[in-house]
């Protein structure tokens, strides 16, 4: 088995992770502070998630050179 290849999938599936917490945990802490319910609390949520996680997959991508969305390209 190569393990360079097991490596990557690795690193790719620690930096979802990552993001998806970090963006989970920080669109949440904003929307509690700012003292949002209902209807609005799900849908600011989603867009501050949303967000938050692709800029933190970019900024992953920045420091560690890791490529999350590169299809394929070697």
């Amino acid at each position: 088995m190569d393990w360079s290849k097991v490596q990557k999938w690795l690193v790719f599936f620690a930096g979802i992770l990552c993001a998806i917490l970090i963006a989970d945990a920080v669109s949440n802490f904003i929307v509690n502070a700012a003292g949002i319910t209902g209807w609005a609390k799900f849908v600011i949520t989603f867009i501050l998630y949303a967000g938050l996680f692709f800029a933190i997959l970019y900024i992953l991508e920045k420091l560690f050179h890791i490529e999350f969305f590169g299809f394929g390209r070697e």
